[in-house]
C-alpha cells in the first residue's frame, strides 16, 4: 500500500486548490483553503475518477509581517476522532500560540468532516444503496487522510512539514510515517500511539480496565455521585425520559456521559452535570430540562456520525471488527446497564447506537456492513517504522482511558528513534490543560538531534 500512496502523490499536481476568504482578528491572520482531491488515491482509475473537497484553515500570528509569514514552515495539525472536524480557534492560545511563533498552522478538516465533503444521515444516502455507502466510507480512513495531506503539501509548495497529531491524529501520523515519510520533517503525537497489530478486542479489553479504574477514582473524589448515577439509572429503567431531539434516554445512553472521565479539564464538570439532574414535578421527580439538554450534547452523534460509523475500523487491518467493544463488554459486567451500580463508559461504540440515536438510525445497515468487512487494508508498515528516520516525539498519558498506556509503549518501541515522554499528570485532553508546555516539550525532544 505504501507504494500506492507514493504513486498517488505523483498525481498531486492535478489537485485543484483555491483560497476563498482571508480574515484578520484577535491577533491572527486566517485563510480558508479548499482542495479537490481524488476520492480514491490508490488506483489509476480512482485518481482519474471522482474527487472530494478537503478544507483546511491557515492560522498565522499577526506578530509576523506578511513577508516573514510567507517564509514560515508549515505545521499540519491532525485532529482527534475519527469524525471530528478541525478546531476553530477564536484566538491563538495554548499549543497554537506556542506553534504560531515559528509556524504557519494548517488546521485540517479530515475528509468527511466539517467543510470537507461532509458525511451524515442526509448526505450519505446520495451514494445509493447501503452497500454503495459502505464502499464509499472505506475511503475515509487514515491511509486516505495521509494521501490527502501529501497532495495538499505539494499544492502549497511546502517542504517536508511538521505534523502534530492528537489522539486519532496520532494514529494518522503513524500511517504517515509508514507510507510517506519523505513528506515529514518531524512528528509530534499527544495521546495517539495506536497499536500496530492485533485485534480490536485487545484494545477494548485494555481500555475497559482503565475506564473502570477511572470510575473508581472519580467516585472516590465525589462519593455522592455514586448514588446519583445509580439513582438516575434506576429512574431510567422505570420511567421514560426523552432528550430534546426526541430520542429516548436509556441507561446505556446515560452511561456515555463517562466521556467526561477522559480529561483533566472536563472531569469535574461531570459533578456539575449530575448535581442538578432531578427536579420535583406534579408527577414526582423527573430529569430536568437542563440536564437532558446537556446529556443530548454528549450522547448524540448528529454532529459527528463518522465517529460511530468508523470508530472500530481504525483498528481494522485484516479481519472483521464485528462490534468488538460490544463483545468484550460481556467480560465486564460492571458496565452492563442492568448492573446494580453501573459504571460510566468511555468511547466504545455499540450496535445499539444505531437503534437509539435518531441521527444514526438511518445508517444502521451501513454500520453493520462496515462491522462485517473482513478485508481492510493495512494502516501501518511495521518494517518502515522499524527503520524510521523522521524525528518523532510522543506524549503518553499513564492513565489515558482512550489510548492505553501499555499498548502505546509497545508501539513506541517498534518505531525507530521515537522518543516518549510519559506523564501521569495529564489525561487524554492534556493539550487543553497545558498545551503550550506540552507542545514546547515535544518539539524540543524532536529537535534534540540538532535538526
Amino acid at each position: 500500500m505504501g507504494a500506492a500512496l507514493l504513486e498517488a502523490s505523483g498525481a498531486r499536481n492535478t489537485v485543484r486548490h483555491s483560497v476563498r476568504a482571508r480574515h484578520t482578528y484577535r491577533g491572527m491572520h486566517t485563510a480558508e483553503h479548499f482542495f479537490q482531491v481524488p476520492l480514491d488515491h490508490f488506483s489509476e482509475a480512482g485518481r482519474r475518477g471522482e474527487s472530494v473537497t478537503v478544507f483546511a484553515r491557515e492560522y498565522v500570528s499577526t506578530e509576523h509581517s506578511e513577508a516573514d509569514a510567507a517564509g514560515l514552515p508549515w505545521l499540519l495539525f491532525l485532529q482527534g476522532g475519527p469524525g471530528g472536524r478541525g478546531n476553530r480557534f477564536p484566538s491563538l492560545g495554548g499549543w497554537s500560540k506556542a506553534a504560531a511563533r515559528n509556524f504557519r498552522i494548517l488546521m485540517l478538516d479530515q475528509r468527511g468532516t466539517g467543510l470537507s465533503s461532509p458525511i451524515d444521515r442526509n448526505t450519505l444516502p446520495l451514494r445509493g444503496s447501503c452497500e454503495a455507502q459502505a464502499r464509499y466510507l472505506t475511503h475515509f480512513r487514515a491511509d486516505s487522510i495521509v494521501a490527502d495531506a501529501e497532495a495538499i503539501r505539494a499544492a502549497l509548495g511546502s517542504a517536508p512539514w511538521t505534523v502534530y497529531g492528537q489522539s486519532y491524529g496520532g494514529f494518522c501520523s503513524l500511517s504517515y510515517l509508514s507510507f510517506a515519510p519523505e513528506g515529514l520533517r518531524e512528528v509530534l503525537v499527544t495521546g495517539g500511539l495506536a497499536p500496530l497489530g492485533g485485534s480490536a478486542e485487545r484494545v477494548y479489553r485494555a481500555t475497559f480496565q482503565r475506564v473502570a479504574a477511572r470510575n473508581a477514582e472519580y467516585f472516590a473524589w465525589y462519593p455522592e455521585d455514586r448514588a446519583a448515577v445509580t439513582r438516575i439509572a434506576r429512574h431510567l429503567r422505570a420511567t421514560e425520559e426523552f432528550l430534546p431531539d426526541g430520542g429516548r434516554l436509556t441507561v446505556e445512553r446515560f452511561q456515555m456521559v463517562g466521556s467526561f472521565l477522559g480529561g483533566n479539564t472536563r472531569v469535574d464538570a461531570l459533578h456539575h452535570l449530575l448535581e442538578d439532574a432531578f427536579v420535583a414535578t406534579p408527577d414526582g421527580d423527573r430529569l430536568s430540562d437542563a440536564f437532558l439538554e446537556q446529556v443530548r450534547g454528549l450522547v448524540s452523534r448528529a454532529a459527528n456520525p463518522l465517529y460511530a460509523l468508523m470508530h472500530e475500523s481504525i483498528y481494522g487491518q485484516s479481519g472483521a471488527t464485528d462490534w468488538a467493544a460490544w463483545r468484550v463488554l460481556a467480560d465486564f459486567p460492571e458496565f452492563s446497564p442492568d448492573a446494580a451500580e453501573p459504571l460510566l463508559t468511555g468511547e466504545m461504540v455499540y450496535p445499539w447506537y444505531f437503534e437509539q440515536d435518531p441521527a444514526l438510525r438511518p445508517l444502521r445497515d451501513v454500520a453493520r456492513l462496515l462491522a462485517e468487512k473482513d478485508d481492510w487494508a493495512p494502516l501501518y508498515d511495521p518494517e518502515q517504522l522499524a527503520q524510521n528516520r523522521v524525528p518523532v516525539a510522543a506524549a503518553v498519558y499513564t492513565d489515558d482511558i482512550y489510548v492505553d498506556r501499555d499498548l502505546s509503549l509497545e508501539t513506541a518501541a517498534s518505531v525507530r528513534g521515537l522518543q516518549v515522554w510519559e506523564s501521569g499528570e495529564f489525561h487524554h485532553d492534556g493539550i487543553a490543560d497545558d498545551g503550550e508546555a506540552i507542545f514546547g516539550r515535544l518539539l524540543g525532544m524532536a529537535r534534540s538531534d540538532g535538526r
